[in-house]
């Protein structure tokens, strides 16, 4: 007689989780794109521009506070496209469609405790890093799934920590084979970018500004960080559904549910 496999049989499989990504971004090409260009994208590409503009008779104090007032302000707005994007992934996941203002609305909801998790996470992986890397890397592992954790579970950012521990544990090396994966296929991203850059626009010279290559280069880095942007949360949005399914097994309930 046959026997059923326990969830401990269960493998973990890198492939479902990046053809659930991929997937997921091809069904919802325009509402997941979408969304990291206007909350992720934009923002820090305007930033750019506005500081290449700057001139060296403007006032010092002024262009800080601007400047500190725009990262803010973009390090928000990306962290309600982490949530828009989480639930875009996890609607396709469940075979459902879901519509930009749905995504849009609970990346609002959920801005503020991303925001807070976004923070401690930088800085908790500052701190590790700076010891030796070993440190920083085993804390990036142990949290690979914190984001959706808080956003699909509902819950506070510690405990959002703490669920991505007891989710990735047993399937680190997994994923630290798709976080080098992602390292590569990020820097020959940006490697293109410059290029393509120089390719098109040579090498900024005194003679001839570098108005037209830095807006090249602005405008090459947006498509960079808006395909970067989706493309990670897809990511790991899918690697959370995939560990989610290995420890807890097959959930009867829809995970879009959650968000009803």
């Amino acid at each position: 007689m046959a026997t059923v496999p326990s969830v401990s049989d269960r493998r973990v499989s890198l492939g479902r989780v990046l053809n659930r990504a991929f997937a997921a971004l091809g069904a919802n090409a325009v509402t997941m794109f979408g969304i990291a260009f206007l909350f992720s994208a934009l923002p820090i590409a305007l930033l750019s521009l506005w500081q290449s503009g700057m001139g060296p008779t403007r006032d010092f104090g002024t262009n800080a506070v601007m400047m500190g007032a725009i990262y803010l302000a973009s390090f928000v707005l990306t962290q309600l496209a982490q949530g828009g994007l989480v639930r875009a992934t996890i609607a396709h996941s469940d075979q459902r469609r879901v519509s930009f203002g749905d995504c849009i609305a609970t990346g609002a909801r959920f801005a503020l405790p991303l925001l807070g998790l976004g923070l401690l996470l930088g800085l908790a992986l500052l701190v590790g890093f700076a010891f030796f890397i070993v440190p920083g890397v085993m804390l990036y592992l142990a949290w690979a799934v914190a984001v959706p954790s808080l956003v699909v579970d509902r819950s506070g950012v510690f405990a959002a920590f703490g669920r991505s521990a007891f989710l990735t544990r047993g399937a680190r090396w997994n994923i630290f084979g798709l976080g080098l994966l992602l390292l590569v296929l990020y820097y020959v991203l940006i490697a293109a970018v410059g290029v393509i850059t120089l390719a098109v626009t040579g090498l900024p010279t005194v003679a001839r500004g570098i108005e037209g290559f830095t807006t090249l280069s602005t405008l090459l880095t947006a498509v960079s960080t808006t395909i970067t942007t989706a493309t990670v949360a897809a990511i790991q949005t899918s690697l959370y559904v995939e560990l989610r399914d290995w420890k807890d097994g097959p959930q009867v309930d829809q995970l879009s549910e959650i968000f009803a």
